[in-house]
Protein backbone atom coordinates (compact mmCIF):
# COMPACT_ATOMS: atom_id res chain seq x y z
CA UNK A 1 0.00 0.00 0.00
CA UNK A 2 2.99 2.19 0.72
CA UNK A 3 4.44 1.89 -2.67
CA UNK A 4 1.03 2.78 -4.75
CA UNK A 5 0.69 6.40 -4.53
CA UNK A 6 4.44 6.73 -5.61
CA UNK A 7 3.86 4.12 -8.75
CA UNK A 8 0.47 6.35 -9.14
CA UNK A 9 3.11 9.11 -9.41
CA UNK A 10 4.93 8.12 -11.76
CA UNK A 11 2.23 6.44 -13.85
CA UNK A 12 1.01 9.74 -14.35
CA UNK A 13 4.44 11.69 -14.51
CA UNK A 14 6.53 9.54 -17.39
CA UNK A 15 3.67 10.11 -20.01
CA UNK A 16 3.54 13.74 -19.28
CA UNK A 17 7.78 13.77 -19.44
CA UNK A 18 7.26 12.03 -23.01
CA UNK A 19 4.97 14.56 -24.62
CA UNK A 20 6.84 17.55 -23.48
CA UNK A 21 9.76 15.86 -24.97
CA UNK A 22 7.73 15.17 -28.36
CA UNK A 23 6.52 18.49 -28.56
CA UNK A 24 9.73 20.22 -28.07
CA UNK A 25 11.50 18.27 -31.14
CA UNK A 26 8.44 19.09 -32.86
CA UNK A 27 9.08 23.10 -32.00
CA UNK A 28 12.77 22.98 -33.11
CA UNK A 29 11.78 21.35 -35.99
CA UNK A 30 9.45 24.19 -36.94
CA UNK A 31 12.12 26.69 -35.71
CA UNK A 32 14.86 24.93 -37.95
CA UNK A 33 12.62 25.21 -41.03
CA UNK A 34 11.56 28.74 -40.47
CA UNK A 35 15.02 29.85 -40.09
CA UNK A 36 16.21 28.38 -43.32
CA UNK A 37 13.61 30.18 -45.21
CA UNK A 38 15.06 31.20 -48.52
CA UNK A 39 13.69 33.27 -51.88
CA UNK A 40 12.33 31.16 -54.03
CA UNK A 41 10.62 29.03 -51.22
CA UNK A 42 7.09 28.34 -51.92
CA UNK A 43 5.39 27.98 -48.27
CA UNK A 44 2.11 28.58 -46.42
CA UNK A 45 1.48 30.30 -43.34
CA UNK A 46 -0.31 29.59 -40.49
CA UNK A 47 -3.63 30.93 -41.44
CA UNK A 48 -3.51 29.01 -44.91
CA UNK A 49 -2.63 31.84 -47.03
CA UNK A 50 0.14 30.34 -49.91
CA UNK A 51 2.91 32.59 -51.46
CA UNK A 52 6.40 32.32 -52.38
CA UNK A 53 9.53 34.27 -50.48
CA UNK A 54 11.03 36.88 -52.41
CA UNK A 55 12.96 38.81 -49.39
CA UNK A 56 13.72 37.68 -46.27
CA UNK A 57 15.56 38.91 -43.24
CA UNK A 58 16.29 38.14 -39.38
CA UNK A 59 12.52 38.86 -38.38
CA UNK A 60 10.19 38.90 -41.33
CA UNK A 61 9.29 37.40 -44.77
CA UNK A 62 8.00 38.99 -47.83
CA UNK A 63 5.48 36.62 -49.89
CA UNK A 64 4.01 37.39 -53.10
CA UNK A 65 0.90 35.97 -52.93
CA UNK A 66 -0.35 36.88 -56.65
CA UNK A 67 1.84 38.61 -59.60
CA UNK A 68 3.21 41.86 -58.44
CA UNK A 69 1.72 41.67 -54.93
CA UNK A 70 3.59 41.70 -51.88
CA UNK A 71 2.86 41.14 -48.35
CA UNK A 72 5.35 40.99 -45.02
CA UNK A 73 5.02 38.14 -42.64
CA UNK A 74 6.52 37.48 -39.43
CA UNK A 75 9.14 34.36 -40.03
CA UNK A 76 6.84 32.71 -36.96
CA UNK A 77 3.85 32.75 -39.14
CA UNK A 78 5.37 30.39 -41.86
CA UNK A 79 3.63 26.45 -41.41
CA UNK A 80 5.69 24.87 -43.72
CA UNK A 81 7.13 24.64 -46.98
CA UNK A 82 5.43 23.28 -49.86
CA UNK A 83 6.68 20.75 -52.17
CA UNK A 84 5.27 21.13 -55.60
CA UNK A 85 4.10 18.20 -57.63
CA UNK A 86 7.38 18.68 -59.97
CA UNK A 87 9.40 18.83 -57.21
CA UNK A 88 7.99 15.43 -55.93
CA UNK A 89 8.40 14.47 -59.51
CA UNK A 90 12.23 14.65 -59.72
CA UNK A 91 12.50 13.40 -55.83
CA UNK A 92 10.95 10.42 -57.63
CA UNK A 93 13.30 10.00 -60.03
CA UNK A 94 16.22 10.45 -58.08
CA UNK A 95 14.86 7.26 -56.19
CA UNK A 96 15.11 4.55 -58.62
CA UNK A 97 14.02 1.43 -57.68
CA UNK A 98 11.60 2.48 -55.16
CA UNK A 99 7.93 0.88 -55.27
CA UNK A 100 5.09 3.25 -55.41
CA UNK A 101 1.62 2.56 -53.83
CA UNK A 102 -1.27 2.24 -56.14
CA UNK A 103 -3.06 4.94 -53.76
CA UNK A 104 -0.15 7.32 -54.39
CA UNK A 105 -0.97 7.07 -57.74
CA UNK A 106 -4.46 7.69 -57.74
CA UNK A 107 -5.92 11.21 -58.73
CA UNK A 108 -7.67 12.88 -56.31
CA UNK A 109 -11.27 12.94 -56.63
CA UNK A 110 -12.85 16.06 -56.47
CA UNK A 111 -16.16 17.39 -55.50
CA UNK A 112 -19.22 18.92 -57.61
CA UNK A 113 -21.16 21.82 -55.83
CA UNK A 114 -24.15 19.38 -55.11
CA UNK A 115 -21.35 16.86 -52.92
CA UNK A 116 -20.10 20.13 -51.39
CA UNK A 117 -23.42 21.71 -50.52
CA UNK A 118 -24.78 17.77 -49.33
CA UNK A 119 -21.71 17.47 -46.90
CA UNK A 120 -22.39 20.96 -45.70
CA UNK A 121 -25.59 21.33 -44.97
CA UNK A 122 -25.26 17.73 -43.14
CA UNK A 123 -26.61 17.87 -39.29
Amino acid sequence: MDLLFPLILVALLVPMFLGMRRQKKEADKVAQMQDSLKVGDRVTTTSGLYGTVVEADDTSVDLEIAEDVVTTWLRAAIREVRVDDTDAETADDSTEGAESTDSADAPAAEETPEQTETRLTKD
